[in-house]
């Protein structure tokens, strides 16, 4: 029988919250994962897990937990990001109240609660007094808001045979999310005077050439055949920069863009239509100077309905919640994809809450309480007993 130890993981989840974690690379300045390494690190040496930490850069840190079985089953990753977004706008980001059944705060839902119930279940399924045959694994990463260097670097030291990412998903498990493509376009042009038309060439014009083209494509691929769980592909234009003064023609352009992948789509390909534009803007005009970098580049994410991790949790989280919930889709990126990537069967299964990115954030303090179960359950039935 596994018991969850409601106000151990209340404690742990305020206390979580209180501990600014920004990610430094979406907000010049914020602290990163260091302090919050170093409490998550003591909390489950506390417990009996052995725990290494990975420093990844100042203040950019991974802290890994592992409940060791007997060595004669299968192994199961936990993971969950421990930066968080930014907190402009917020009252009182890093209170951690508990108020009407809610936990509040940044990172309260995305995805601290998430993190509080993993090491949660490691304490029941101790406080069980049951031996796993196969390893528990908890990785608390960072930097999943930005560029997942932290599950980057799980998925080179560390492996499952299945793994959940606690992202927040109101208690439903997600099989399938978008991926992504960051592109760079940089036009070339000629500075010069404005009064001298005959010499200087516009790099921003030139540049809308490009944009013209580009919302075709948009337009077009919205309407392909939608992936049954998470929906069609998109892109937008993100960011432009260009020109130095109102009279002086640009020299150059850069224009970012975002192409959301869904699975089953290959990155080459993706690139090659992007490139085709560029191609045919400069078969008609070869003064035309049009550059194209994929500078990062995220899978997306899919794992068949008949994973044996899919049905084990499915079955534990029916029985816990009382009902069977529908699978899904998400239009957001995860961790998850790293780990598929890397060979480890994974899903997506998280708390209810909301305002997750906004000025009022909060978690649903018995979905909580409900995850850490069925993280616990799903453990002993997937990694097995022994005795």
């Amino acid at each position: 029988m596994i018991n969850i130890d409601s106000g151990y993981l209340r404690k742990l989840l305020s206390n979580l919250v209180r501990i600014n974690s920004c990610n430094p690379s979406l907000t010049p300045g914020s602290p990163g994962e260091g302090e919050i390494g170093e409490f998550i690190s003591g909390v489950m040496r506390d417990l009996g897990l052995t725990v290494n930490m990975h420093v990844l850069g100042p203040n950019r840190v991974n802290v890994v937990g592992i409940l060791k079985g007997e060595g004669s089953g299968r192994s199961l990753m936990l993971n969950g990001h421990v930066d968080t977004v930014g907190v402009e706008g917020m009252k009182d980001p890093f209170s951690g109240d508990y108020r009407n059944g809610r936990i509040y705060g940044r990172g309260s839902q995305d995805m601290k609660g998430s993190v509080a119930a993993m090491i949660a279940a490691a304490k029941a399924v101790l406080d069980s007094g049951k031996q796993l045959a196969g390893d528990l694994i908890i990785t608390a990463v960072a930097d999943e808001e930005y560029a997942s260097i932290g599950t980057a670097d799980i998925v080179r030291n560390y492996t499952a045979d299945a793994a959940i990412v606690t992202e927040p998903t109101d208690m439903r498990i997600c099989r399938a999310h978008r991926g992504f493509i960051w592109y760079e376009i940089e036009s070339l042009g000629k500075a010069a005077h404005g009064s001298r038309y005959e010499v200087g060439v516009d790099a921003i014009m030139r540049m809308g050439r490009f944009l013209a083209e580009l919302d075709k494509l948009e337009q077009a691929v919205r309407q392909r055949p939608p992936h049954p769980l998470a929906g069609p592909p998109s892109l937008h234009a993100s960011l432009i920069n260009g020109g130095t003064e109102v009279s002086v023609y640009s020299a150059n352009c850069q224009l970012q863009v975002e192409r959301r992948t869904a699975p089953g789509e290959i990155a080459d390909t993706v690139t090659a239509e992007f490139q085709e534009i560029i191609d045919r803007l400069q078969a008609a005009d070869p003064s035309l100077q049009l550059r194209l970098n994929p500078f990062l580049e995220r899978p997306p994410f899919e794992i068949d309905a008949d994973a044996d991790i899919v049905g084990v949790t499915d079955k534990i989280l029916e029985k816990r919640i009382g009902k069977k919930q529908p699978h899904f889709g998400a239009t957001f990126w995860t961790d998850a994809a790293l780990l598929m990537e890397a060979g480890i069967d994974t899903i997506l299964l998280g708390p209810i809450g909301d305002g997750l990115h906004s000025k009022e954030e909060w978690v649903d303090m018995d979905s909580v309480v409900d995850l850490a179960h069925v993280l616990a359950e799903t453990a002993l039935e997937f990694c097995g007993t022994t005795g």
